[in-house]
């Protein structure tokens, strides 16, 4: 795993090291409060306590800053850790940071993507391109099967 050190929300900060001995969600999203992103940080959200029992803690990332991120979490009411990567190098380390196309345009941004992290750091499964639906229940069953 990429090593990286980021704001987060609630004015607080969030590394890889604070994840160290843990297994771990690392999962990034394109924006704050768009209708895929809150969906899939409130289902996050919702199965944070089967994580938890999985002992694996999830974390968020976006290129949004951090007060953004404190705004999203009160508006739904969500209970994930969210990091800001403005700079993108959190982002460009995990490669997905990526050309992506609509409409004939071509444009850099995030490739909605899960990492899951094993207690030693390193990665176990990732998904590219996810589609949100059933995506978290997938994550927590990978997480649940790791030793």
């Amino acid at each position: 795993m990429p090593d990286f050190n980021l704001d987060a929300n609630a004015s607080t900060r969030i590394s890889s090291d604070d994840l160290k001995g843990h297994k771990a969600v690392i999962y990034f999203y394109p924006k704050d409060d768009t209708p895929g992103c809150t969906k899939e940080a409130i289902a996050f959200t919702q199965l944070k306590s089967a994580f938890e029992a999985a002992d694996t803690r999830i974390v968020g990332i976006s290129a949004d800053p951090a007060h953004k991120h404190d705004k999203f979490i009160a508006k739904h009411d969500l209970d994930i850790t969210l990091g800001s990567d403005p700079e993108l190098d959190t982002l460009k380390a995990f490669g997905v940071w990526v050309q992506k196309a609509m409409y004939g345009r071509k444009y850099f941004g995030i490739e909605r993507s899960t990492f899951l992290i094993d207690a030693n750091g390193e990665v176990a499964k990732v998904w590219r391109k996810v589609r949100v639906a059933g995506h978290a229940e997938e994550v927590l069953k990978a997480a649940e099967a790791l030793d």
